[in-house]
């Protein structure tokens, strides 16, 4: 019971120091909810990619290895990609909005776990975690069973703390104004920063592969808007 006590301590100071950069990314990705992009997406997702960064560090606990930093690092890309999809198709987020009566709204909570944008914030969860799985690895293997469950306890009640403060936080007037006005504008760039920065920090590709790799996304993303141009005429 003492080690369950003294882990709520260590739970919000690890958490605290890993996650204080996804208080931006929440604010982000609920400044940007629309018809297909739901606030339960947003939790969900978080959730998931949360989950799988404590996953990826638990062989930390049982003695084992991980996966190479340099792996969690490419996921860098997920948000390069997202990005550059904004940039080249900013027309399209517009559409979404004025369809906020089509999407039903009772849609069941299974879906919303299986749905792709759950899976994007996921991934994107995970990609800016790599720092986290440093820190829980040796967190994890220095704690006794009833310690490591008292932190996964703190970890996870700490996610949807995390969630609400960012949602409240879109919902005052000067951010609000602000996420309305420009969010649409930055946002891109912030998640390519944010990808950039993921995959040279961990070294995951060179700053040539880096930017040869969103050239090849730039070329993809364009090709894919014309074709729908040509479909839809």
């Amino acid at each position: 019971m003492n080690e369950l006590v003294t882990s709520i301590p260590t739970g919000l100071a690890a958490f605290s120091a890993t996650n204080l950069d996804d208080i931006v990314i929440l604010l982000l990705f609920f400044s940007q909810v629309n018809a297909t992009f739901r606030r339960r997406h947003i939790v969900i997702g978080q959730y998931l990619g949360f989950a799988a960064l404590v996953v990826a560090s638990l062989p930390g606990f049982f003695g084992g290895l991980i996966l190479p930093r340099h792996w969690i690092g490419l996921l860098g890309l997920v948000p390069i990609a997202f990005g550059l999809m904004r940039l080249l198709n900013t027309d399209s987020d517009s559409g979404e909005e004025d369809e906020a009566e089509i999407e039903p709204l009772n849609q069941s909570s299974f879906a919303s776990f299986l749905s792709p944008q759950a899976y994007s914030v996921a991934a994107v969860t995970m990609a800016n975690g790599s720092d986290n799985i440093g820190i829980y690895v040796p967190l994890f293997a220095s704690s006794s069973f009833e310690s490591l469950v008292g932190i996964l306890g703190i970890f996870f009640v700490l996610v949807g703390v995390w969630c609400y403060a960012a949602y409240k936080l879109t919902h005052q007037k000067a951010i609000a104004q602000l996420l309305s006005r420009h969010g649409s504008t930055f946002v891109p760039f912030v998640l390519i920063g944010l990808g950039v920065f993921i995959v040279l920090e961990s070294q995951a590709l060179t700053p040539l592969a880096l930017g040869l790799s969103c050239l090849c996304l730039t070329a993809l993303f364009t090709i894919n808007s014309r074709l729908e141009e040509l479909a839809k005429n």
